[in-house]
């Protein structure tokens, strides 16, 4: 090989490097490293306070979460603290991690009946609690701010499931009174209930939606059985509870309130700065988090 030829060898393995350098360094200065982006509906990009202030302006916020992301949880309490500090109306936290037939515990914690220790034995709490859920607890706690167990004993959901919803007949009236009022109107042909049985691939027949429709309605009820004047109810639930303006939304319209509802779902990924048309309208906020900040489980 020729002096020449190594120099223009030399000189080409040295332009493609720094062109190589030129890009790695537009793609780091353009890569989108942010934990989630808040979008309305149709896909506008939000910031939390314009998030708080659409919170602020109605009756009940369905916020719906994936149970294990961090950063919705921590949005949920930081939504919370701020709807606490609008004085215009009481605060009233409802979720589903708590049973209805759990309320008395929960309301013996709260007022200082009971000890933590003795609460958090007795409580029936989900594993992911001390990380997602007691800080919210603690803070309603500390502020004497009321929160509502809205889910239906899951024995019970677990008895439609295996049996139909028609088994809830058979039980007493101190069980009945720990769910929606029977019987249970269920609209089987709503999209999400297709969708669970079509992801179920048909087992459990219809069982398996009327065992979510009876969640919905549970927490629906009781949502509305702790509304009060000059409250506001800001309910966690998972965000298949509430996606698509279904589940707890249609019961809580399905029961007769015409007040305001604003609903959130959380999504996972890769992108949190660009929007998918296919999630417009999938709720009034939608939280893009980023899959790749760690889950609390």
């Amino acid at each position: 090989m020729t002096y020449v030829n190594r120099v223009l060898i030399l000189g080409m393995m040295a332009t493609f490097l720094l062109l190589s350098a030129c890009s790695a360094q537009r793609e780091l200065e353009t890569r989108d490293i942010s934990p989630y982006q808040l979008y309305n509906g149709d896909g506008k990009k939000m910031t939390y306070p314009e998030m708080v202030t659409l919170a602020r302006s109605h009756d009940i916020i369905l916020f719906g979460e994936l149970h294990n992301s961090a950063i919705a949880h921590w949005l949920q309490h930081e939504l919370a603290r701020d709807l606490y500090l609008d004085k215009r109306r009481l605060l009233v936290v409802g979720m589903e991690m708590f049973e209805a037939d759990q309320q008395q515990l929960l309301d013996q914690y709260l007022d200082g009946t009971i000890t933590q220790s003795a609460f958090e034995e007795q409580a029936r709490l989900w594993t992911n609690y001390d990380t997602d859920y007691k800080p919210i607890v603690e803070f309603a706690k500390e502020e004497g701010i009321r929160v509502v167990a809205t889910n239906i004993p899951r024995r019970y959901a677990n008895m439609v499931y295996h049996e139909g919803i028609h088994i809830l007949d058979e039980l007493n009236a101190e069980a009945k009174s720990w769910m929606a009022p029977l019987p249970l109107e269920i609209d089987l042909q709503l999209p999400g209930y297709v969708q669970i049985s079509e992801m179920a691939h048909g087992h459990g027949g219809d069982h398996l939606p009327q065992s979510q429709a009876v969640k919905d309605a549970t927490m629906a009820h009781f949502i509305l059985k702790n509304r009060a004047r000059n409250t506001r109810h800001l309910h966690l639930n998972g965000a298949y509870h509430s996606d698509n303006f279904e589940g707890i939304y249609w019961y809580l319209r399905h029961y007769g309130f015409e007040g305001t509802i604003l609903t959130v779902t959380t999504i996972e990924t890769a992108e949190v700065g660009t929007f998918d048309p296919d999630e417009a309208n999938r709720a009034n906020i939608i939280l893009k988090v980023n899959e790749r900040v760690p889950h609390t489980y």
